[in-house]
């Protein structure tokens, strides 16, 4: 009799697992989402990608997705079928754009096998995928009459539950994926059962009602004709510009991104093409989704300005590029660039409170809202208000003050950012309802006089620590033994590290301890994905979280993400 493994040494037998395992990370590639006939929420959609050999007039291979049903392959009854026959076949066949793989998909599908067998040959439909259309195809979901299988799905109900088939992964990483409706045989050269009447439609069928298939794209979009003030000129002010040419062939060019010290300031999809190139999103695992296998143009030009006027003046670190509809991304220009702007008003002259003479002292109260705390610590995305009062000689309220309240970044080098200048009402108490994605900072509260003085009459500062926000994903909670895994997420917030912010996957048992296995660091807008092989035989249950460490040169406190369970049997 097997006996159980102590809770102590099962920690050491997953540390082992992950200690020797290979991982196959590679180069990054980007992936995106697919919607074909209708999307995960009902809405019709193309069927971009999906094509049906040529077949006999009397098999039918039928797109009805726009008036409500799907993608139909079937042999037609009261005609006569040939067994075992690569022509005498109905199948739809999804082709992914040339040099890109389905790394996975979801399809929902119904199909029956009426015209049933004899003791020669039977009715079947299947699904199949990888390696290519013929022999060595591997199917992953079948049923065949002369296995009792009359039929699967649900077609009344086009995403019923029962339709819904996750293809696992030993049919993914090829460009393929197809339906077929067949007629096997226990002998050669012999034909199905011929159903005369009009009792039944067709002998054998499968109907597709939806597909959410995910693409890899492996090489991303190339600049090109760079030029413009920010690309050229060793200093700018105002209002600055940079434009450039790319293509990306596979995917399409989607996207230009701006960063300024590793803060985004602006991103713009190049070209939407009428709507045919802008995200769906709502995927679970962050990427983007489409409706088209090559939603975006493969070239386009872009414009970008700038309006250095939001910086401090000095030198600051410039990078613009470019992604593909995939999410793979292309440096634009780098380059470090001199900001020369007359200085702002506010911000730039919060020095030492000027000094006053008893009788003429002023006083800021400053405050978090609900908080006594000064320093308050807070998650990313909650809504945090500033409110306070301000008093003048004699405690007196001073109504209709321009208050300025300024946001200092957590991270080494940050300017010193305006945010917003509330005003006090007539008992002299102000409030501001701060953005949500602050990152820690220190807030400087400031009063003047008259705005134009050098120096404020009365300071105050608060403190917001807010850790990092992460999201994990994984796309199958339940894998065989060996398997694999592709775990996917984002980092929310910024400014990002040059290069992305460097993350550490761990992973336990459960109530096991936690156990670094891997370092990875997220691309320009946040996002990372990794894929873990599993090398020892299940069955075992596993938990995977992702950390963001403490670095000088990211705005956000340690913070880890939610944790995902994942089963290997």
């Amino acid at each position: 009799m097997t006996q159980p493994i102590p809770t102590t040494a099962f920690a050491a037998l997953v540390a082992v697992c992950l200690a020797v395992a290979v991982f196959a990370a590679g180069a990054w590639a980007g992936d995106y989402h697919v919607y074909s006939c209708r999307t995960p929420s009902g809405q019709v959609a193309p069927t971009d990608g999906w094509s049906a050999p040529a077949h006999p007039s009397y098999d039918i291979t039928s797109d009805t997705c726009e008036s409500g049903g799907g993608l139909i392959a079937a042999l037609g009854a009261n005609a006569t079928h040939l067994a075992d026959s690569e022509f005498d076949k109905a199948t739809w066949q999804f082709n992914a754009p040339e040099s890109e793989t389905v790394v996975s998909t979801t399809l929902w599908r119904a199909g029956d096998t009426l015209g049933g067998t004899n003791e020669n040959a039977f009715y079947l439909f299947w699904v199949s995928g990888a390696a290519d259309l013929g022999t060595n195809a591997h199917i992953f979901d079948e049923c065949s009459a002369d296995l009792d299988c009359a039929g699967k799905g649900n077609f009344t109900d086009p995403l019923a539950t029962e339709n819904r088939l996750v293809a696992p992964d030993e049919a993914l990483n090829s460009p393929y994926l197809s339906l077929s409706a067949y007629c096997g045989a226990f002998v050669n050269e012999v034909m199905c059962p011929t159903n005369e009447g009009d009792h039944i439609t067709y002998d054998a069928e499968i109907e597709l009602f939806a597909a959410d298939i995910v693409l890899s794209q492996p090489s991303g979009p190339t600049p090109s004709d760079v030029s413009g003030g920010l690309a050229e000129d060793p200093t700018v002010n105002g209002i600055s510009d940079v434009s450039f040419h790319a293509t990306d062939f596979g995917s399409g060019v989607y996207e230009a991104i701006v960063a300024v010290d590793g803060q985004v300031v602006e991103h713009r999809i190049i070209d939407e093409q009428g709507g045919r190139c802008r995200s769906l999103g709502g995927t679970s695992d962050g990427l983007n989704a489409f409706l088209y296998t090559k939603p975006c143009p493969a070239e386009a030009s872009a414009d970008l300005s700038l309006n250095t006027t939001a910086f401090t003046n000095g030198e600051h670190h410039l990078v613009v590029t470019v992604t593909d509809a995939a999410g793979n991304t292309a440096t634009v220009l780098d380059r470090e660039v001199t900001v020369a702007n007359p200085p702002p008003p506010g911000c730039e002259a919060n020095g030492p409170a000027a000094p006053r003479s008893p009788a003429e002292v002023f006083a800021l109260a400053a405050g978090w809202k609900g908080h006594a705390n000064p320093h308050l610590r807070a998650r990313y995305g909650a809504p945090h208000t500033l409110e306070g009062a301000i008093t003048g000689p004699g405690g007196a309220p001073v109504s209709g003050g321009l208050v300025e309240v300024c946001e200092l970044p957590a991270y080494s080098g940050a300017p010193l950012i305006p945010l917003a200048s509330p005003r006090t009402d007539a008992a002299g108490r102000w409030s501001l309802a701060l953005p949500r994605d602050l990152p820690s900072s220190t807030l400087k509260i400031a009063y003047r006089e008259d705005p134009l003085d050098l120096l404020p009459v009365a300071l105050d500062t608060l403190t917001l620590t807010v850790p990092a926000s992460l999201q994990l994903h994984v796309a199958a909670r339940r894998v065989r033994a060996g398997g694999a895994i592709r775990l996917t997420g984002s980092l929310r917030g910024g400014p990002l590290p040059p290069g992305g912010k460097q993350l550490v996957l761990e992973a336990r048992s459960p109530h096991g301890p936690w156990i670094e296995f891997h370092v990875i660091r997220t691309g320009a807008a946040g996002r990372f994905h990794y894929r873990y092989r599993f090398r020892l035989a299940g069955p075992a249950r596993y938990q995977f979280r992702v950390l963001s460490e403490a670095e000088a040169d990211f705005p956000f406190a340690a913070g880890a993400s939610n944790v995902v369970r994942v089963f290997e049997g």
